[in-house]
């Protein structure tokens, strides 16, 4: 399982759209207080729909008490890693193992700078058009995360499907 973690979230329809993300592909969600927006079936409902009802969902009062749960997560240390637009590498060239925790910043700022100064080892980025200032939010969630499920062989997750139950003969 991975550990999505939604650092101040500003716009409910993203979170929505994550716990949704999170759901199918067996993750947790951390949202890290503040976020912009009241967390109430109301303002996730349309994103979230009822997909959330079943989300593993953990909340933190504040970076610092994000990272008391982070220090007890488990005897071997999962990764925290840092989605960035100010990195050096690509999430590509990570290794992701099970438990992995990736971080993503707010809508409007992105991680903090004295954050990302503490662990540039562990920055990622997306790879982008020079002069773009950022993917969506939803959008770069679902990138790394289903990098990160590559990697690990999709985690148990139903890997073929079976197109409808239309045959052609």
């Amino acid at each position: 399982m991975f550990n999505i973690v939604l650092l101040e979230p500003e716009k409910p329809d993203n979170t929505g759209n994550i716990g949704r993300t999170c759901v199918a592909t067996g993750s947790a969600l951390h949202l890290i207080y503040p976020i912009g927006f009241q967390l109430t079936r109301k303002n996730i409902h349309h994103a979230g729909l009822d997909y959330w009802d079943r989300l593993k969902l953990f909340t933190h009062d504040s970076y610092n008490d994000f990272l008391k749960y982070y220090d007890g997560a488990c005897e071997t240390r999962p990764s925290l890693w840092f989605a960035t637009t100010k990195a050096h590498k690509s999430y590509t060239d990570v290794k992701f193992k099970d438990g992995d925790f990736i971080m993503f910043g707010k809508e409007s700022a992105g991680i903090p700078e004295e954050i990302l100064a503490g662990d540039e080892e562990h920055c990622i980025r997306i790879p982008m058009m020079e002069n773009e200032r950022s993917l969506n939010l939803s959008n770069s969630v679902a990138i790394v995360l289903y990098e990160a499920l590559r990697q690990n062989n999709f985690n148990n997750l139903i890997t073929k499907g079976e197109l409808h139950k239309l045959r052609y003969n």
